[in-house]
């Protein structure tokens, strides 16, 4: 792949060590363990409970809030487009070092926030999610999730399966379905805790199996690329990327407004990188998808993916 840790930047104690990043491309994934903490974490899983709220609220049908039918009835389990939802924690995140450390570590300077989506398993809800991977991509950039737990999520309790070193090239999902069921060789369980995140590469083959009474899970998940392979590779343009990058700046005023007495981010995209904000907070903080990276599922055929379905 053609983008490393960072290059030519200086390496600060937010971005991820060496051997972390060569864990990730060797295995698919890494966990990073305690990355977000209070006073932030606990602000996050209070934006939750709201988004969760409101969108019970509004009901089937609403912009961004996802409803699925399950066995006891149509359940709400994602909230995509996050950051126009009323609550500021989900630009602190998104502007935060401990963030945007692991986007420069792994995408290099000109890393974009692609996505931005809570998804969450209500409490009793324990419906499986097949294994599949998010996205299929030529591998010449790193194309890769953020997930932040902001509940624990255990072995047995429908912790997330990952496959390691899967996410080299496309895999046949119905042949590992049918041949391995859960238990693929190698398949680990991802078992976190308030405040981990979990960095996968969007080709690792995951999944969670269905569990009952489970308690209530919800991840944040904060995808990124390159500018460089959206720019390649698409599925997006040139000004697609730009109105995508108008949320770092946004992201990094709200992160240093609220925690000033907190050493930031630097950031160091290439200039003809860096948008021209246009002083419209709610257009910049809701900049839609025109497509999608197709993943790769046991179906009849692949088609885009949900971003994040974990």
């Amino acid at each position: 792949m053609s983008v490393t840790a960072a290059p030519n930047v200086d390496q600060q104690p937010y971005h991820l060590s060496e051997e972390q990043i060569r864990f990730f491309d060797d295995n698919g994934y890494v966990v990073l363990r305690n990355r977000i903490t209070e006073p932030l974490l606990g602000r996050l899983q209070d934006a939750a409970d709201r988004w969760i709220a409101t969108g019970k609220a509004a009901g089937p049908g609403s912009a961004d809030f996802q409803f699925a039918e399950r066995a006891n009835g149509r359940t709400m389990f994602r909230v995509d487009y996050l950051h126009d939802k009323g609550e500021s924690a989900s630009l602190d995140l998104l502007g935060s070092p401990e963030m945007l450390g692991i986007a420069e570590s792994l995408a290099g300077p000109n890393f974009v926030p692609t996505y931005e989506s809570m998804v969450f398993k209500d409490e009793g809800d324990g419906a499986a999610i097949d294994w599949h991977q998010d996205a299929v991509h030529p591998r010449r950039f790193r194309i890769f999730n953020v997930d932040l737990y902001l509940d624990a999520s255990a072995q047995g309790q429908g912790a997330l399966r990952v496959a390691p070193g899967s996410h080299t090239g496309k895999v046949d999902i119905c042949q590992l379905e049918q041949e391995y069921g859960w238990d693929a060789p190698g398949v680990i369980h991802a078992e976190m805790q308030p405040g981990d995140i979990l960095v996968h590469d969007v080709m690792v083959v995951h999944g969670s199996e269905a569990v009952t009474g489970n308690r209530l899970r919800r991840t944040i998940y904060y995808e990124f690329r390159a500018a460089e392979q959206i720019l390649t590779e698409g599925p997006w343009d040139s000004r697609w990327v730009d109105q995508r990058l108008r949320l770092v700046p946004l992201a990094l005023r709200q992160h240093r407004q609220t925690y000033p007495d907190v050493a930031g981010f630097v950031w160091n995209a290439d200039e003809r990188h860096r948008p021209v904000e246009m002083g419209d907070a709610e257009t910049e903080l809701r900049v839609v998808h025109t497509g999608h990276s197709p993943g790769s599922y046991c179906s009849a055929g692949d088609v885009p993916l949900p971003k994040s379905a974990d």
